[in-house]
């Protein structure tokens, strides 16, 4: 039978575009899973860069989707919508959604959620799907990296970054990653990275090439944009592939392209919420697959920094733009 639902539940609003004084706690109808959807009753939700841009009015959830920040959720399954295939009551998963996550509960497409790893709570396991989906996606599609390659992650200390530094290590990649403090960059190369890089006084181009021969890295991973951009192709190795995942520098630059020709170089780019849901399902496939055996071996974890109240969802959204944090945010209802 299906467990007790109420008619309402609380969840954050963005009562207008602005700072984060704009999430306000709200009542709210709970929402009815669709086809292919279940209900899931929230136990916890990570914050992603992504909400702080959707709340300053830079980034529009798609069409259909909730107008509720947040995109990753873990809990138990409480609803089923028609023609669900591999999900029951009670089940116990994190999913990665298009909105709707800052919520007592949340709807989501079954093929976009997964069982909770053997030795995760739940918040922890909330931390995971955007950042897992994000990396695979880039990383190893996207990115094609191979064991014995190596790989530049910038931002090594955000989610992003903690997530992109494990994975490329777990799988037999050289990492070197960028950071803004001495105790960010410990943190980094304590999660497995080579050499971390302090940005603020060293230039990742001239210590990438010196710790590599000369050569280069085989791939970036890059949310900064702006002059990152020209760097990075310097940085690059031969049939170097450059994935950008964000611009928080600017999305314009002055670049040459000859070292681009020269070296054959890849440059993409992608984004993930917009992506239809049979898209994020094989990544699903994949991460269940390749990487959760590594997560239950404790090889591969998500990195929790700090973990609020829903009702907080303004001092999270704080914490989150003053960059201290090493790792995740997660609200928990």
């Amino acid at each position: 039978m299906r467990p007790a639902v109420p008619a309402t539940m609380t969840a954050i609003e963005i009562r207008e575009a602005g700072g984060p004084e704009v999430l306000v706690p709200a009542s709210r109808p709970v929402p009815e899973p669709g086809t292919g959807e279940v209900l899931i009753r929230v136990a916890a939700a990570g914050i992603n860069r992504p909400d702080v841009l959707q709340r300053a009015g830079g980034y529009p959830p798609p069409p259909g989707a909730s107008d509720i920040p947040g995109l990753e959720i873990a809990g138990d399954v409480v609803g089923l919508g028609d023609a669900v295939k591999g999900r029951k009551l009670g089940d116990r998963v994190m999913a990665l959604v298009a909105g709707g996550g800052y919520a007592e509960y949340c709807t989501a497409p079954a093929a976009q959620c997964l069982p909770i790893p053997k030795g995760l709570d739940m918040i922890e396991a909330a931390a995971i799907p955007e950042t897992f989906f994000t990396v695979w996606s880039n990383v190893f599609d996207r990115g094609r990296l191979k064991a014995g390659e190596s790989i530049l992650v910038h931002g090594g200390s955000s989610g992003i970054g903690t997530t992109a530094i494990q994975l490329a290590k777990a799988f037999g990649a050289r990492v070197f990653t960028t950071a803004g403090s001495a105790d960010k960059c410990a943190a980094c190369e304590k999660l497995g990275a080579e050499r971390a890089i302090n940005y603020r006084d060293e230039d990742f181009v001239t210590v990438v090439r010196d710790l590599t021969g000369g050569a280069g890295v085989d791939v970036i991973l890059d949310m900064v944009g702006g002059d990152y951009i020209a760097r990075n192709i310097k940085a690059l190795a031969p049939d170097g592939r450059l994935c950008q995942i964000a611009f928080l520098g600017g999305s314009k630059a002055e670049v040459d392209f000859l070292p681009m020709m020269l070296k054959r170089l890849t440059l993409t780019g992608s984004t993930l919420r917009p992506r239809p849901v049979e898209f994020k399902a094989a990544i699903a496939r994949a991460l269940e697959k390749n990487v959760w055996p590594l997560v239950e071996k404790g090889a591969v974890k998500p990195v929790l920094f700090k973990t609020l109240p829903l009702a907080q969802a303004a001092e999270a959204h704080r914490l989150m733009e003053s960059s201290a944090h090493i790792g995740k945010i997660v609200l928990q209802t």
